[in-house]
């Protein structure tokens, strides 16, 4: 019920558009691997990579399907070329079943006001 609403109140913000392109996911290569936030890496959460965007920052990820996740930003990249986003599999997997590229727009979140709207900010 809390992701209905959640919805309900992001559809409602104005978005700010970071990216445009193609996005990918990687995977935990090797246990106890660390972000760039000094996150351990999780293919279970709903996480990114990007060059653009702010550590600890949200982003919702729009693929091209019309599919959509929200992600937590916690490491940089990607580094191929073209691609404007790594997602962790998980949020690949919520965009599409089986791709391993998509493409996809990115905006950025304003946490806070998604708060305030739920009523959980502090004045």
């Amino acid at each position: 019920m809390l992701g209905l609403v959640a919805v309900l109140l992001v559809s409602q913000l104005p978005l700010d558009h970071v990216a445009h392109g193609v996005a990918s996911y990687y995977t935990v290569a090797s246990s106890g691997c660390r972000t760039a936030s000094g996150d351990p890496m999780n293919d279970k959460m709903y996480t990114c990579a990007m060059r653009k965007a702010q550590l600890g920052s949200y982003v919702l990820v729009v693929a091209d399907n019309g599919n959509s996740v929200i992600c937590r930003v916690n490491d940089r990249g990607p580094f191929v070329r073209g691609r404007v986003v790594d997602l962790s599999e998980a949020a690949m997997r919520r965009l599409h079943g089986s791709a391993g590229l998509l493409k996809v727009n990115v905006y950025k979140l304003d946490l806070g006001s998604v708060l305030q709207a739920l009523g959980l900010a502090q004045s």
